[in-house]
């Protein structure tokens, strides 16, 4: 994979200053991006896995506290949130995940994962990267907007609990950080760098895991009648489970049962007495959610009661999130700054994802609206290719892939940039009183109910 600029797609359009002082604040990146790539190159060496962000943690501290912010560390374990107070106005949240993955690296570059079996294969080495760059250029150009601007790095987004708990740490209710009036944030997606994509409405999946055990009687393999075979009694649901989209849930709908996990006995000649399934399932509305997981539970316990179990299987959530839902007047302010900045034909929409985030928590805990954007990661001539040949599954590596490392420019310049304009057009115009948050007619209301578009 490349790792250079592709000509038209690394600064911002040609038009003169916009209206918030964009084009001003953005002016010294430039000088900054050769620290920022071996920033983001340095952490990409050193993958942490969730609540484990020591180190990744203990530098976003120091840049911050050098960039005049007042930090907090230690939230959650590992969870970072620095606090810019520039007079009056909105508070506007920012947020980067910290978080590797489990996965061993397969990039062959000269800066991958030192750290066997762990890598960055989802790209918060890139967000956090660019909300480092971002908050730096902001600090420095307090001169241009008013308000709070809080930058929050958080741990444990892949195991969906990083920012729940920041939030039971007391977030919001000890006072460590102002409620926000918008939360802002981005995900780096293998499509071309340089483009920035939008889903208005819910754009992500809300992601529930569970664990189900069920119980029989164990025995000698020689003599079944003697047994209550769980592992027949699990296969059983495995395959009858996958009836609840395919009969239960409207095709107008969208919903995904996964079974990730089957574990059962120890040899050959001995069946067990437990059988314990894992699987994920995916949802959008809030109803259809409710209506899966009923019928992952009903089928569970007929299945164990067709078998002459004795014993109900037990449920665990592992995990359980809800959908990431866009705010309307949100999107439609920040996106109108990104056509301006990047000109429109670099700002596109996309379909729903059944991916899941927890960004979300940190929008609705303040009944606050949400704005979640795509930041396009892959090199561009590489990926208009493969969509020619009509190959992008087969070429272009998914996030969560051992094969996924983004371009390095131009994505961190992009990413940059575009959280920096984002937070401008949410901050008050300095000297201006004008406040976007008080100003918006239809945004999402301070319940957290959600405008679909």
């Amino acid at each position: 994979m490349s790792d250079s600029d592709t000509t038209g797609m690394t600064g911002p359009t040609d038009d003169a200053e916009h209206s918030d002082g964009s084009a001003a604040v953005l002016a010294p990146l430039d000088d900054r991006l050769a620290d920022l790539v071996a920033l983001y190159e340095d952490l990409h060496r050193h993958p942490e896995l969730g609540f484990q962000e020591t180190r990744t943690a203990a530098e976003a501290a120091r840049r911050l506290t050098g960039c005049g912010y007042d930090v907090t560390t230690g939230i959650a374990e590992t969870g970072v949130v620095g606090v810019l107070r520039n007079g009056p106005g909105p508070v506007v949240l920012l947020r980067a995940d910290m978080d590797a993955l489990p996965v061993t690296e397969n990039s062959g570059l000269d800066y991958a994962s030192t750290v066997p079996g762990r890598m960055h294969a989802c790209g918060h080495d890139v967000h956090v990267t660019c909300l480092l760059g971002a908050a730096d250029l902001l600090a420095a150009a307090r001169d241009r907007w008013s308000g709070t601007l809080v930058v929050l790095f958080q741990p444990a987004e892949e195991v969906g609990s990083g920012a729940r708990a920041m939030l039971d740490a007391g977030l919001y209710t000890k006072g460590l950080v102002p409620t926000p009036d918008v939360v802002l944030a981005q995900h780096v997606a293998p499509f071309s760098a340089g483009l920035i994509a939008y889903c208005p409405g819910p754009c992500m999946a809300a992601a529930d895991s569970l664990e189900i055990t069920f119980h029989g009687t164990g025995g000698h393999g020689s003599r079944p009648e003697t047994t209550v075979d769980p592992i027949l009694m699990a296969a059983a649901f495995v395959q009858r489970v996958q009836s609840v989209v395919a009969r239960e849930v409207a095709p107008a709908d969208r919903a995904v049962v996964s079974v990730g996990s089957f574990q059962a006995g120890d040899t050959a000649n001995v069946i067990p007495d437990r059988a314990v399934v894992r699987l994920s399932v995916r949802t959008f509305d809030e109803t259809v959610r409710a209506a899966v997981l009923a019928a992952i539970d009903r089928i569970a316990r007929a299945e164990a009661t067709a078998s002459g179990a004795d014993r109900a299987p037990e449920t665990e959530v592992l995990d359980a999130f809800p959908a990431t839902v866009n705010d309307a007047t949100t999107l439609r302010q920040v996106n109108e700054q990104f056509a301006g900045l990047f000109g429109e034909q670099r700002v596109f929409a996309y379909e729903p994802t059944t991916g899941s985030e927890d960004a979300g928590l940190l929008a609705s805990a303040a009944g606050a609206p949400l704005y979640y954007w795509w930041l396009g990661g892959w090199d561009p001539e590489e990926f208009q290719t493969a969509l020619a040949a009509g190959r992008l599954a087969q070429d272009i590596p998914s996030n969560h892939s051992p094969h996924f490392v983004p371009v390095v420019r131009p994505t961190l310049t992009m990413g940059v940039q575009a959280l920096t304009a984002a937070a401008l057009n949410q901050l008050s115009r300095a000297g201006t009183g004008t406040d976007p948050a008080e100003a918006a007619d239809s945004r999402t209301g301070r319940d957290g109910a959600a405008i679909r578009v």
